[in-house]
């Protein structure tokens, strides 16, 4: 399997394409998923040196700490079947859960207010899987990294 830095570079140049969407059964758009790069859970600190702005900006325009810029922690080895980037592409198919340490990360772009959720019984992902409110609460979780200026927008 891979090495830690072997699983960045793969991360950084896959990430371009990669996030899940996710609507209501209605077919609200609630928002998408992407992978977000390495993040450390315990400080709650992207290691994207210009921060989470541009964590999925290209090589060219963001750049990564080896380690996190408050502990000092390296990232732990991970796989794509257990790292953010694998979990986008299909082979981590772990329960979603919080982690510690410095670890791959996905981040949640919100294209309605996240209270609008209360009102929803049922999520639907991209792939025709659904999810109850709890759930998706859940994989939340792996979604340190939130950004809200797309509500009220259309995208995918």
């Amino acid at each position: 399997m891979f090495g830690v830095e072997q699983t960045i570079f793969k991360t950084r140049k896959a990430e371009e394409k990669m996030g899940c969407n996710f609507d209501s059964l209605k077919g609200d758009h609630i928002g998408k998923r992407s992978a977000a790069g390495l993040y450390c859970w315990n400080c709650k600190q992207t290691l994207c040196k210009e921060g989470e702005k541009n964590i999925h900006e290209d090589d060219e325009h963001s750049h990564w700490y080896k380690r996190c810029p408050k502990c000092g922690q390296k990232p732990a080895e991970e796989t794509l079947t257990n790292d953010a980037a694998g979990r986008e592409l299909g082979f981590n198919k772990k329960p979603p859960k919080k982690k510690t340490g410095v670890k791959s990360c996905s981040s949640f772009t919100w294209a309605i207010e996240p209270g609008r959720l209360k009102a929803i019984k049922k999520i639907k992902d991209e792939y025709g899987r659904t999810y109850s409110i709890n759930s998706f609460k859940k994989i939340l979780e792996e979604c340190p990294v939130q950004f809200f200026d797309s509500v009220g927008q259309v995208f995918s």
